[in-house]
């Protein structure tokens, strides 16, 4: 097994997004290694149905992410509400700020994505080479040019080991239809992403907002990151 192969503290760095031991080029994209093949087959099945799935987004380094949520932080990207509304930070304590951009985005060290098992799809063929992708749910809902996907996938992800962590409305991170994650290995790399390696790499970063984060650390952890749809395979 791969993970006997790595110290706790290799694979603490591969869940908080500072390592990429695990992690394997695919199509321009970086996967866990043990995702590929299921990947392929899930890939193949969709194109068998009539989709063109393709990755947006899969491995984000923690720098990546914590340049994401700079900029978020001090205004200069903006942050969306629930009814996709631009929200005012200016009268935000730094807290509120920290959960305002945790509906959509993750904070740094937290990320999913950091752990290569975990993906944004789309289905490239039901658009035009131009179209701009938002990530937003009306895309993957009915009306929207994904939502045939969205119900394929419905039926279909959890027969190639994938499941959908923010199926629903926990209060925590927001619904994302785009999101899948494979089950077990995202699992196992969850249960190194604990609050300790977690509270030093943040107390290492230069992340804006970093004391209100470390302040509430335990209270954001237990919302937007254990707090996921449970996985079903």
């Amino acid at each position: 097994m791969i993970y006997q192969q790595l110290s706790s503290q290799q694979l603490s760095d591969c869940a908080c997004g500072q390592s990429e031991l695990l992690l394997s080029e695919h199509n321009a994209h970086k996967l866990h290694k043990e995702i590929i093949v299921d990947f392929n087959q899930l890939q193949a099945a969709a194109a068998q149905a009539g989709f063109e799935l393709a990755i947006v987004s899969s491995f984000r380094s923690f720098e990546r992410q914590a340049h994401i949520w700079n900029a978020k932080f001090s205004g200069q990207r903006p942050v969306l509400n629930k009814q996709q509304q631009v929200v005012d930070l200016t009268s935000l304590t730094d807290i509120e700020k920290c959960h305002a951009i945790m509906l959509y985005s993750a904070l740094p060290g937290t990320s999913r994505h950091h752990f290569g098992t975990d993906l944004d799809i789309f289905d490239k063929a039901a658009v035009p080479a131009d179209y701009r992708l938002q990530l937003e749910a009306h895309e993957y809902q009915d009306g929207g040019p994904f939502s045939a996907l969205t119900r394929w996938l419905d039926k279909n992800l959890a027969l190639y080991g994938f499941y959908r962590p923010y199926q629903s409305d926990l209060g925590g991170v927001a619904p994302e239809p785009w999101h899948i994650s494979h089950v077990k290995h995202s699992t196992t790399l969850m249960q190194h992403l604990n609050i300790t390696a977690l509270r030093g790499v943040i107390n290492n970063s230069e992340l804006l907002g970093k004391d209100a984060i470390l302040t509430h650390l335990p209270m954001l952890y237990q919302r937007y990151v254990l707090n996921v749809s449970s996985a079903v395979a």
